[in-house]
Parts: C-alpha cells; sequence; structure tokens
C-alpha cells in the first residue's frame, strides 16, 4: 500500500467536498438543487477584465516570477491607499498570490512558532494549513454576545509565547460580523510583544450592507508583525481567476518571495494584468454590492417568518442562521441546500450558514420554497 501522510490520514474529508456529495445524490433523485452551501460567487465576471484578460494573453509564454508583475503590485498598493488610508511600497510591502486560500494555507510553513491561532466557528484553511506544517492549533471561539469576537485576554501569555501565527477572518465567513480597528490594535500589540503574525484575512472587505466600509488590519498604527490577505474573488465575480494578495510587514513580504519559489504558486501573467484592470476600476464593485443586497432583501425576510434568524453581522454575502440544523435537513429534502455550522468547527454546531451566491431568480424561488416550509 503507498503510506500517505498521517496527517492526510487522519483529516476528515474537506467540508465542502462532503456538501458536493449530497448535492450529487439530490440530482440522482431528480431533485432541483439550489446551491447556497458553497460561497462561491456565480456572477458574470465584468466584460472590461475579461477584456483585459483576453488583450494579455501573450503568444509566448513564460513562467511567472513570485514576486509578481510590478504593475500589480502599484495596483494592489493604489488600491490599498484609496481604500484605507494607507501608503504602501509596492516593492517591499505586496506581494500578488493564487488567490487568498493557498497563501492562507501555506503561511505556517513559511512562519516560526509551535502553535497557530484560528477563530472558530471559521474558514477551515487556516488550521489545515497549519497541520500539514506540523504545527498545534489554538482555538479562539467566536460568541454571539461579544459579537463573534474572539476575546485575545483569555488566551494565556505563554501561550502566545508559542504562537507563529494569528488568524483574524473580518468580514467574517461564516457569520458575516465586522471587526473594529481596536481589535486590530490590540492583536498587533501582542503581535509585536510576543514576536508572531498577526494574519487577517479580508477577503469579504468590500461586500457589505450599512453604511461604514468595514475596517482593515493595514489601518494600524503600527504594521510590523502584521499581514493582511485579500481577493477578487468577491469584490469582481473573478473566483476562477485565482488572483489575491499579501500586504503588510516588508520582512514577511521578503520571507514570502524567499518561500513561494519552491511551491510555484504565482498566478499567470496575464491574470496578473486582468487583475490590474480590476484593482483600479469600483464602479463594477457598487454593483456587485447592490446584487447582493437585493438577494438578501428577497430571502432574509422569508427567512425571518419562518423563524430562521440570522443572528450575525452586516457583512459579507453569508447569513449566519441560528437553531437551524432542523430547517436545514428540512430545505435540503427540498433542494435548498445550506452549509451546517459544523463545518466550521465545533462552535458552528447548531447553525446554518447561507451564502447568497445563486441568481436573484433562484433567491426569490428559494424565498418561496422557505416560506411553504
Amino acid at each position: 500500500m503507498i503510506r500517505v501522510s498521517p496527517t492526510l490520514a487522519g483529516m476528515r474529508t474537506y467540508p465542502f467536498v462532503r456538501l458536493t456529495e449530497a448535492k450529487r445524490e439530490l440530482a440522482a433523485r431528480g431533485v432541483r438543487v439550489i446551491d447556497f452551501g458553497v460561497g462561491e460567487p456565480r456572477e458574470e465576471t465584468p466584460r472590461f477584465i475579461r477584456e483585459a484578460l483576453v488583450a494579455a494573453v501573450p503568444a509566448r509564454s513564460t513562467y511567472p516570477l513570485a514576486e509578481g508583475l510590478p504593475e500589480l503590485r502599484e495596483a494592489v498598493a493604489g488600491w490599498c491607499e484609496r481604500r484605507f488610508g494607507t501608503p504602501l511600497d509596492p516593492d517591499t510591502e505586496v506581494i500578488p498570490t493564487l488567490g487568498a486560500k493557498e497563501a492562507i494555507f501555506h503561511l505556517a510553513q513559511v512562519l516560526d512558532g509551535e502553535l497557530v491561532a484560528v477563530t472558530t466557528p471559521g474558514y477551515p484553511v487556516a488550521a489545515r494549513g497549519a497541520a500539514f506544517a506540523g504545527r498545534g492549533v489554538v482555538e479562539l471561539p467566536l460568541r454571539a454576545e461579544r459579537g463573534f469576537l474572539p476575546d485575545l485576554d483569555a488566551v494565556a501569555p505563554e501561550t502566545w509565547e508559542r504562537i507563529a501565527v494569528l488568524w483574524l477572518n473580518y468580514p467574517s465567513n461564516p457569520t458575516a460580523a465586522t471587526a473594529p480597528l481596536a481589535l486590530y490594535e490590540e492583536a498587533a500589540g501582542l503581535a509585536r510583544r510576543h514576536g508572531f503574525v498577526l494574519a487577517s484575512d479580508e477577503a469579504y472587505s468590500e461586500l457589505y450592507f450599512g453604511s461604514e466600509a468595514p475596517a482593515s488590519a493595514l489601518q494600524v498604527a503600527d504594521r510590523s508583525h502584521v499581514c493582511v490577505l485579500n481577493t477578487l474573488s468577491k469584490r469582481s465575480s473573478m473566483p476562477g481567476y485565482r488572483s489575491g494578495f499579501v500586504a503588510g510587514d516588508p520582512e514577511l513580504i521578503a520571507a514570502l518571495k524567499r518561500y513561494r519559489p519552491n511551491v510555484g504558486v504565482a498566478p499567470p501573467d496575464f491574470i496578473q494584468r486582468a487583475a490590474v484592470a480590476a484593482w483600479a476600476d469600483e464602479g463594477h464593485v457598487r454593483d456587485v454590492r447592490a446584487l447582493y443586497r437585493a438577494k438578501r432583501d428577497v430571502l432574509l425576510p422569508a427567512l425571518e417568518r419562518a423563524g430562521l434568524r440570522h443572528v450575525g453581522g452586516d457583512a459579507t454575502f453569508f447569513l449566519w442562521l441560528a437553531d437551524a440544523e432542523a430547517a436545514a435537513a428540512h430545505l435540503l429534502e427540498r433542494g435548498v441546500v445550506l452549509a451546517p455550522g459544523s463545518y466550521f468547527g465545533p462552535a458552528g454546531a447548531g447553525y446554518a450558514r447561507l451564502a447568497l451566491v445563486p441568481e436573484l431568480a433562484e433567491c426569490e424561488r428559494a424565498a418561496e420554497i422557505v416560506a411553504a416550509l
């Protein structure tokens, strides 16, 4: 028999693979599926971005450099300054990535320390990356009574000394909560004091429904020991392009530039040139927000009338539904697929996550199914 890594052998199947299997079973029974389970945008990528990609496809292809194109680093730095008021050096504080997921997975391999701290319920990739890097995982629970923010004071100083990286994710997947700048300042202070890295996954920073745009860890007064990850997948409906970035502490960016040629995960140059066009434009992002707001306005009242309460925040394209396990099972039988909260860790048990990614007409149909539940 092939000797498989014990980490892989002992790891449960990735949660959304299980969800795919459930959808296949429904389809085999002839049930029409409306998939709110996987948070994959399904809207058209704006035409100007597609045209920029096509125009950049070369007759002769070359391997992309791990440090990325200067034009893309400059576009990212320009966007960060416009959006967060934070000037960045594109040569030393920005590196393009193959989306955010691979960078989240790999970061524990770049940094020294016994442990990785993650919030729960949360995106599972940070903990899985830690496991493959041979790091232990410290879970910081997110509770509704705290606004789904972690209690950093609950971690002992001797534990912080063993941490390689603290992961925060706001706006939050799955809770849709946002974080105040004060949380980032507190976490950054701990990172400097104990020598770990604060890594902030901000993939949903541009999807919000309140009047105030979410804060970023890039806005802290001292960005040493801090990095932020973002992606075009959500803001620009570009999930298949796999284009994101890490920005922050120049020492960490330098370490990533040494590490990343070994794993060969730089986006192709023609993807990077399409990304330049995407980061330079905000009009299409406003359109994307309006579209998700329309879907939310269709589904949220129907869910509330059915007794399914969204108890999370006012951002992302997720609804975090409390006491929803039984209802999610009933909806699944009718083809409406939600993600069980337990997919995001034990702290998610009893909840269900609804991703507002089906087209508006499908959301309207799902609202009718919920109303008949």
